[in-house]
C-alpha cells in the first residue's frame, strides 16, 4: 500500500474503503462476511474507512468489526453530518452523540459535512452555531478533522473551498466526470488551497466496470498493456498528485486484493500520453450513447437565470448510460437540494448560453428536452420537500 499526506501530514493509504455497500443478507448488513472484507483491507494497509449516519447499519457494523478485531485506533474512521436533517442547534450534538455509540469510538478522525450543497446551506449550519461546535469538539480530540462531501458543479465547489478553513474535502470524479461535478477544475483549485481530496465514484458505482461499451471494451482488450477497467480507472486517478484517496466500495475480498495490489503499484505521473488518449478514447465510445454532446467545458456559464446547464445535460446523459434512477438522483442532487434551485425549468430561453458554447449545442432545445424527461411528479415532489429542508 502506498500512503499519501493529509494536511497535517498524517498518512492516509491513497485506497479507502468505501462503506455504503456492505452485502445485504435477509434485510441487514451481512456482518461476517463485511468483516473478512475489512481485515483484508486492512491487512492490505488501507486506513481509511469512510461511513455514514444515513447509511443504513453501516456505522454500527464497522464499528463493531473495529472493536472485536482491536484495530480502531489503528485505523481513520470518516463519517458524516446529515445537515439536512437538521432544525436546531441541539440535533447536531444528538446526531454526533448517536455515531460515537454506533461506532463504539471516542472520537471520528475525519468529519464531514454530508452532500454540502451550497454556500446558502453552510450559512444556515453556521447560524445554528456550527462552527463553534466544530471547533469545541476539535479542542477537545472528539474530532479530529473537518471537511465535506460535494455534489454539484465547479464554481459552486471552489466557493464552499473558500467558506471555511476545511481539513479536507471529498468529491465525485472519474475519467467520465472529468470536467462535470466538482471535475478536474475543482480538484486542483481545493488541492492548491492546501487540502487533501477524497474521491468518491472512481467507477461511477461500477459503471466503468460493467456497464461499459463493446467498443470501449475492445479498446482496454486491445491495449499493449492489459489492465481490467477498474484497474485503468484507479490508475487515472492515482496518476494524479492531487488525489489523496480513492473510495472504493469493495464487496469481495477477491476486489480488496485486486485494489489493494493496484493501490502498490500506481505511480502519480506515470501515465503516457498514449494511456491518456486510450481513457478519451473510451470516454468517446461512452459518450456515443449520450443525448447532448456536452464537455462540461462551462464556457456557457453562468447562466442569469442560474440554471445548472453542464449539470443538467450531465444527469440527462446518465439517464441514457446509466439508467432512469441514476440520472434522476444526479439531477436531484444538483438542482434541487440547495437553497436556490438551479433547474432547467429555470430557462426564459434568452440564449447567451448558445453564444459561448464551443459545441454548438442548441441548448435552449436541449434543455426542454432534458425537462421534460428529468423534471415529471417525482422530481416536483422532492424538489418541494428539498426547499423546506434547505430553507432557512
Amino acid at each position: 500500500m502506498q500512503y499519501r499526506l493529509d494536511r497535517y501530514g498524517n498518512k492516509i493509504s491513497i485506497l479507502g474503503y468505501g462503506c455504503m455497500r456492505f452485502t445485504q443478507k435477509a434485510g441487514k448488513i451481512d456482518l461476517s462476511k463485511a468483516e473478512k472484507e475489512i481485515l483484508a483491507a486492512y491487512e492490505a494497509g488501507v486506513n481509511y474507512y469512510d461511513t455514514a449516519y444515513v447509511y443504513g447499519g453501516s456505522e454500527a457494523a464497522l464499528g463493531e468489526i473495529l472493536e472485536k478485531n482491536g484495530i480502531r485506533d489503528k485505523v481513520n474512521i470518516a463519517t458524516k453530518l446529515p445537515h439536512y436533517m437538521i432544525k436546531k442547534a441541539e440535533s447536531i450534538e444528538r446526531i454526533f452523540s448517536e455515531e460515537l455509540k454506533r461506532l463504539r469510538t471516542d472520537h471520528v478522525d475525519y468529519y464531514l459535512m454530508h452532500m454540502l450543497t451550497d454556500v446558502g446551506t453552510w450559512e444556515r449550519l453556521k447560524s445554528l452555531g456550527i462552527v463553534e461546535w466544530l471547533e469545541e469538539k476539535k479542542k477537545s480530540g472528539a474530532i479530529r478533522q473537518v471537511g465535506f462531501s460535494y455534489h454539484g458543479n465547479s464554481d459552486m465547489f471552489c466557493r464552499l473551498v473558500d467558506a471555511y478553513d476545511w481539513d479536507f474535502c471529498q468529491i465525485q470524479y472519474n475519467y467520465l466526470d472529468e470536467n462535470s461535478q466538482a471535475g478536474r477544475t475543482g480538484l486542483q483549485y481545493a488541492a492548491a488551497k492546501g487540502l487533501p481530496v477524497i474521491i468518491m465514484e472512481p467507477l461511477r458505482g461500477g459503471k466503468l466496470v460493467n456497464n461499459l461499451p463493446s467498443k470501449a471494451r475492445k479498446l482496454f482488450e486491445e491495449y499493449p498493456v492489459r489492465r481490467s477497467p477498474a484497474e485503468w480507472a484507479l490508475r487515472w486517478l492515482w496518476n494524479q498528485p492531487e488525489v489523496t484517496c480513492v473510495l472504493s466500495g469493495m464487496n469481495s475480498v477477491e476486489m480488496v486484493r485486486e485494489n489493494g495490489k493496484t493501490a502498490s503499484e500506481a505511480q502519480a505521473g506515470e501515465f503516457a500520453i498514449a494511456e491518456e488518449e486510450l481513457l478519451k478514447n473510451v470516454v468517446r465510445e461512452i459518450n456515443a450513447k449520450m443525448k447532448v454532446g456536452c464537455t462540461g467545458c462551462r464556457y456557457c456559464m453562468p447562466c442569469p437565470k442560474k440554471v445548472d446547464i453542464p449539470g443538467t445535460f450531465a444527469a440527462y446523459n446518465r439517464l441514457a448510460t446509466d439508467g432512469k434512477f441514476t440520472g434522476l438522483r444526479e439531477y436531484f442532487m444538483c438542482t434541487a437540494l440547495r437553497k436556490e434551485p438551479t433547474s432547467a425549468s429555470n430557462c426564459v430561453e434568452c440564449g447567451k448560453c448558445e453564444q459561448h458554447c464551443p459545441q454548438h449545442i442548441e441548448i435552449r432545445r436541449e434543455l426542454k428536452n432534458a425537462r421534460k424527461e428529468l423534471e415529471g411528479p417525482i422530481y416536483q415532489a422532492a424538489k418541494k420537500i428539498a426547499g423546506m429542508i434547505v430553507r432557512y
